[in-house]
């Protein structure tokens, strides 16, 4: 969860939402997102809405410690029941996130699940993930998310080169998010992803090469490959700034890309998204693919963010003062944007086309649907789709995504 909130109108007191916003729901998926904000220590690189325990010491007291946070967030899920009200939608897919949602017990993020479970249902074959850090699980910790329910485990292990993660001021040693992969197949996991980080300071071709191999090695089924952003206010933004560490360009980024993607495909990867990579269609991030294709999802714990029916809302960023509204029968929520068709046409562009399906051009306006016709022109989009009546992208297009997607949302 970023951890700077956007602008918007207030949010209700009890969290109501417009009577339009549940109108078709039944056409479309329910997700939890449960972001869990505390971490050991601050990554270098990371712009989340995430806390250390001496970040918290002083402010916001008991509230905001985790020792009762997983209550405090059950208590968000029923209220999502309450704004849903006769909603009969069973949840497709939940997906904690953080922070170290690992932080916790496994029994906690056990008891978040079951509160889903509980006030909602679980759809039949729900996808229920969890991100880890490597050196906060073991063996027994996998083997009670496995039996509290959940089915999905993200590693962050960003890459295998110590001195990388040294800049990126990861604590994890290498070739411990490997071994953890043996450890959730062990535990009954059948889907089991690696995050991985491109374009550190300092990082080689080689060293990404060396960080690619030992993932694939692991033996996941979904690989997410992603550019290093370096976010203002972050602690490598300022060694940047003082010259400690070089700068990654542009080029560097595309390839690294293209090394990725030789590297995965060729061991069996696929891409059905810019940035994620998986052995089959089970395989795939089926929450994330909820948030690129606009559908429903509730977002709680603190800085997390919401959208239901063209609705899209944030909860307020501190974990004492989340807690504090919800002890008072408050919504946590800070603020809140009803979206209009323009920009739900303007978001489905920007999401879809980073899709192996693409977006329909029937989406674009004249402007976009000009800009389509050079792109596929200067071999950015697939000819076969597009004469489908679909804007595919090619792997050029990928590497250019972000332009395109500015050209075409015209």
């Amino acid at each position: 969860m970023p951890s700077v909130l956007p602008d918007g109108e207030p949010m209700p007191e009890d969290g109501a939402l417009p009577r339009h916003a549940l109108d078709g729901a039944g056409q479309r998926p329910l997700g939890f997102y449960l972001h869990v904000p505390y971490c050991a220590t601050r990554c270098g690189y990371c712009d989340f809405n995430t806390y250390t325990a001496s970040e918290l010491r002083g402010s916001g007291g008991a509230l905001a410690s985790r020792d009762n946070y997983a209550d405090t967030l059950a208590e968000e899920i029923r209220l999502a029941r309450k704004v849903l009200g006769d909603d009969p939608r069973p949840v497709e897919t939940v997906f904690i996130g953080g922070g170290t949602p690992t932080l916790l017990p496994a029994a906690d993020l056990g008891r978040m699940l079951a509160a889903i479970r509980d006030e909602f249902g679980l759809a039949p074959g729900a996808e229920i993930t969890t991100e880890a850090n490597p050196e906060s699980v073991d063996p027994r910790y996998l083997a009670e998310l496995r039996e509290a329910g959940f089915n999905r485990v993200s590693f962050g292990m960003q890459s295998a080169r110590q001195h990388v993660l040294k800049i990126l001021d990861r604590t994890h040693t290498p070739g411990r998010p490997e071994a953890c992969v043996a450890e959730a197949r062990a535990a009954g996991f059948d889907h089991v992803n690696l995050d991985l980080i491109y374009g550190t300071p300092g990082e080689t071709d080689d060293d990404w090469r060396a960080s690619l191999d030992a993932a694939v090695g692991a033996g996941p089924d979904h690989v997410s490959a992603y550019a290093l952003i370096v976010e203002e206010g972050t602690q490598l933004a300022r060694r940047i700034r003082r010259g400690e560490v070089p700068m990654t360009d542009d080029d560097v980024h595309a390839d690294r890309y293209l090394i990725a993607e030789d590297t995965l495909s060729a061991a069996g990867f696929a891409w059905y998204e810019v940035s994620n990579w998986a052995t089959s269609e089970a395989g795939r991030c089926r929450h994330n693919e909820l948030y690129w294709r606009g559908a429903d999802w509730w977002g709680a714990g603190p800085g997390a963010h919401s959208h239901v029916g063209g609705v899209r809302w944030w909860n307020v960023k501190h974990p004492g003062a989340y807690a504090q509204a919800l002890a008072e029968g408050r919504s946590p929520g800070a603020g809140r944007e009803v979206l209009p068709e323009e920009d739900r046409r303007v978001e489905r562009v920007l999401l879809e086309l980073r899709l192996v399906d693409g977006c329909p051009l029937s989406l674009l306006r004249s402007a976009g649907a000009a800009a389509a016709a050079r792109a596929l022109e200067d071999g950015l989009l697939q000819p076969g789709p597009y004469e489908d009546g679909r804007a595919v992208l090619t792997l050029r297009g990928r590497l250019l995504a972000d332009a395109v997607v500015r050209d075409l949302v015209d």
